[in-house]
């Protein structure tokens, strides 16, 4: 199968406050086993990650700095491939280790048999279109959302206690419902990007949103017992 990731930075960071950010080589080192097991099957695998809690605090470093958001989405786009390299070290030899993929293009001359890893690239968009942009490339057969939230809720559900989970949803529900609840800033990508959806859903390949804060999950998406939303354009 061919696989389309988005991992969220925030599943790759750890804790940060106003005064320190903390990392842990030990997470990096679970993702990249799932997803090494995951190529032994014989998975073809792009992986782009996101910024995670260190693109969030120096963003809001800048916004105190008054910077524009041309130079907030740039400080986010570093973090992604700050996440990148650090992915890339831990899987090893099974990744390509010369390339942070940013752009499809880059794909015609990447090694057929390498799991490849991405980081955002222009600003204004955000790691999940990224994401979908590699899925059209290779024709993926699926993507994968793997955030810190464990599917797609008619509401934010830390917000609203009558939020309600939905396991399936078609593409236009899921844009209703991020043009309702979230905010498209720098930092502030919430659920899943407008842009990522609207692509998603042109060249109809099935989306899963996932909690992936257990790696496990990345593979019951793919195996169809995940505990996420998928969202298609038939449910």
């Amino acid at each position: 199968m061919k696989l389309a990731i988005s991992l969220g930075g925030s599943l790759l960071t750890g804790k940060n406050t106003d005064s320190y950010i903390q990392l842990e080589h030990q997470t990096y080192k679970k993702y990249a086993q799932t997803l090494k097991e995951l190529h032994n099957q014989g998975h073809q695998i792009i992986v782009v990650c996101g910024g995670g809690k260190p693109a969030r605090y120096f963003i809001n470093t800048a916004k105190k700095l008054e910077a524009t958001n041309h130079i907030q989405d740039n400080i986010g786009i570093k973090c992604t491939h700050i996440n990148a390299l650090l992915l890339t070290a831990a899987l090893g030899l099974v990744a390509d280790q010369t390339t942070i993929y940013q752009h499809p293009h880059q794909i015609e001359k990447a090694p057929p048999d390498k799991i490849l890893v991405g980081g955002g690239y222009r600003p204004g968009t955000s790691t999940d279109y990224r994401t979908v942009q590699f899925a059209q490339k290779i024709n993926a057969d699926l993507i994968i959302n793997a955030t810190d939230i464990d599917g797609v809720y008619t509401k934010n559900p830390a917000r609203h206690s009558d939020a309600v989970k939905l396991k399936t949803l078609t593409y236009a529900r899921l844009e209703e419902i991020i043009q309702e609840n979230t905010r498209q800033l720098p930092g502030e990508y919430g659920l899943f990007d407008l842009k990522a959806t609207r692509l998603a859903k042109k060249i109809d390949t099935p989306t899963i949103i996932i909690d992936g804060s257990d790696p496990m999950e990345i593979k019951r998406a793919i195996n169809g017992t995940h505990n996420g939303s998928t969202i298609s354009e038939e449910t």
